[in-house]
């Protein structure tokens, strides 16, 4: 039985020419068939040259593209994507680095599957499906992991309960059923809470920024806001920081904060975890921090959000330049996918302006390199940070 079809309007094959991986909804001039979320699609022009498949879905992104290549998606498909991915990781180093065991394995689109995230940490395998078309294929893709790794995997787990529609729950899918599991960053020990966690348990994205904020911190008090479980506190201790302080709203990532500090540095660390409301709390800042970190949540969820989220950006901005002493380091970003490097850069400009403060850019930050991002789809790009310094 043929596929359903999606028919692009003459005129908006560009993108798909250009093999982005998404077609919107508004290219579409017709759908022939029924296909409902997570079915296999073609994507023809009005001539009905075939142009790509990938999966429905009945959203403004109405299918994520898997080939541009080939319309045969099988097992044997998703095993050469999968070995592609394990294959980059191993180049880099990361199956074998003694002291950093936590990195991403399948980066969507970057690794040409869009729709699937999945992170290594220390043997478990976090696989997070962002289409129901690639949850529908968890099972599969499981097998096709412990195939492919072998005896270094240990357990398997699904969490896409908060990023797909419908009834779905977290657990685990294979192996051992840990509720807590220990993994290292650059020598940091950290606790991981896969139920609980953030993202897929942890902001691994961050990985060579917090190496940096090690390279920097030797001596200074360092202010870690929004600092959830405390991975950039950790690598401001692991560089000789005078003092520390992590903030966040939530009590249960301060709380594993400090198991976290206390398994690396014993219960004398200089550090303190507070529980707070970041804006409010740095604006009524009363101690004096030399390198402040903003590492907010994603401030604008989408482009109809971009002006109230780059406000939001610009608020806390703006209120930790004018805490900074002369000479200070702020370390800003946006994991803002609307948001881009220029609204990120000119939000950055209007909260000095407004701080009355001169800033020196010292280097521009993004995601870390086993996040790679393809060059057809520029949107990867999600994570926009930079380095300042305050005069």
């Amino acid at each position: 039985m043929s596929r359903p079809q999606l028919i692009i309007a003459p005129g908006k094959e560009k993108a798909i020419l250009r093999h982005h991986p998404w077609v919107f909804s508004g290219a579409v001039k017709r759908i022939e068939g029924e296909p409902t979320d997570g079915d296999l699609v073609d994507i023809v022009d009005t001539h009905g040259q075939w142009m790509a498949t990938g999966h429905y879905q009945n959203e403004s992104i109405i299918c994520k593209v898997l080939s541009f290549d080939t319309p045969q998606i099988d097992d044997a498909f998703f095993t050469r994507r999968l070995q592609s991915a394990i294959a980059y990781r191993q180049r880099l180093g990361f199956f074998d680095n003694s002291t950093t065991n936590v990195f991403r394995l399948v980066h969507a689109e970057g690794d040409y599957l869009p729709g699937l995230v999945c992170d290594w940490y220390n043997g478990i395998i976090v696989m997070q499906a962002h289409s129901v078309g690639m949850h529908r294929l968890f099972p599969t893709l499981a097998s096709i992991f412990r195939q492919l790794i072998g005896d270094k995997l240990v357990a398997i787990f699904d969490k896409s309960s908060a990023t797909i529609p419908g009834d779905c729950t977290d657990g685990y899918l294979w192996g051992l059923q840990p509720q807590e599991w220990e993994v290292c960053e650059h020598e940091n020990r950290l606790l991981i809470n896969f139920y609980e966690g953030q993202k897929t348990g942890f902001f691994i994205d961050q990985r060579e920024n917090r190496q940096l904020v090690h390279d920097l911190a030797h001596g200074h008090r360092v202010l870690n806001c929004f600092g959830y479980t405390g991975g950039f506190s950790l690598a401001a201790l692991r560089g000789g920081a005078e003092y520390v302080e992590t903030v966040d709203i939530s009590k249960k990532a301060i709380e594993l904060c400090n198991r976290n500090i206390s398994l690396n540095f014993g219960p004398d660390a200089p550090h303190q975890g507070t529980v707070a409301d970041v804006l409010q709390y740095i604006k009524a800042l009363n101690k004096t921090f030399d390198l402040i970190i903003l590492d907010p949540p994603a401030f604008a969820k989408n482009h109809r959000s971009l002006q109230a989220g780059l406000k939001g950006y610009r608020t806390i901005n703006q209120h930790a330049l004018e805490a900074i002493p002369s000479g200070g380091l702020l370390m800003t970003f946006s994991c803002s996918q609307a948001v881009s490097k220029d609204d990120f850069q000119t939000m950055v400009f209007t909260a000095a302006m407004n701080a009355h403060r001169n800033v020196r850019i010292i280097r521009h930050l993004s995601h870390a390199m086993d996040h790679p991002v393809s060059i057809c789809h520029p949107e990867g790009e999600y994570l926009k940070g930079l380095l300042l310094q305050v005069e």
